[in-house]
């Protein structure tokens, strides 16, 4: 299983944008800034070409889903295949992954715990075990986890205090379990990037 190595807060300061919802991937302001890299944090002055505007955005969601190139080109063509709008049936490909349910749950700290803790077997679909991160869940499907990560699972979630659970997912805490109540609206995901720029960018 491939998997992105190195230091994680490195990719929001070249990307331009907090691609994990944690405080050392924010400004100091604690919004979703990015923090310009550079010792004194000073914006680089070159300004991007229309291709380099748009291959930044790809970059920024495979980062904040993270997905290597092979999988996000198949997930644009699947998107393109769909019927409806492709901008809004990517977003909810990569937005329904197992391991990006995971963490909009608020029981891990980062999309990499998700990943690691599904590939560990330690999440259920439907009372069956599931270990693969990038497992598509759907409306009403349960999730649930093994009872021996409760505990670090609660404590992780005190550490998240604050965290809102979005309206397409019903979570029980005191059972540590979720049910799919539906699809995600573009409204619904707590990131911006602009899916269109994406679609233009594989054409």
């Amino acid at each position: 299983m491939s998997r992105r190595l190195g230091p994680k807060v490195r990719i929001s300061r070249r990307l331009g944008i907090a691609i994990e919802d944690l405080p050392k991937h924010r400004s100091k302001k604690g919004d979703d800034t990015y923090i310009p890299p550079g010792m004194h944090g000073m914006r680089s002055s070159r300004r991007l070409s229309e291709y380099g505007i748009r291959l930044r955005e790809k970059q920024r969601m495979k980062a904040h889903y993270n997905v290597l190139e092979k999988q996000f080109r198949r997930y644009m063509t699947t998107a393109k295949r769909t019927k409806g709008n492709t901008a809004d049936t990517l977003q909810q490909l990569l937005e329904t992954r197992l391991d990006n349910v995971v963490r909009r749950l608020g029981v891990v700290r980062s999309i990499w715990a998700a990943r690691q803790i599904v590939a560990h077997g330690h999440v259920k679909v439907n009372g069956k075990k599931v270990d693969i991160a990038s497992y598509h869940v759907g409306s009403n499907d349960v999730i649930t986890f093994k009872e021996k990560t409760h505990p670090l699972l609660r404590t992780n979630m005190e550490s998240l205090a604050g965290h809102q659970t979005p309206p397409w997912l019903a979570f029980n805490p005191a059972q540590m379990e979720a049910t799919v109540a539906g699809l995600p609206t573009r409204d619904q995901i707590p990131f911006q990037v602009d899916t269109k720029l994406i679609i233009e960018f594989y054409r």
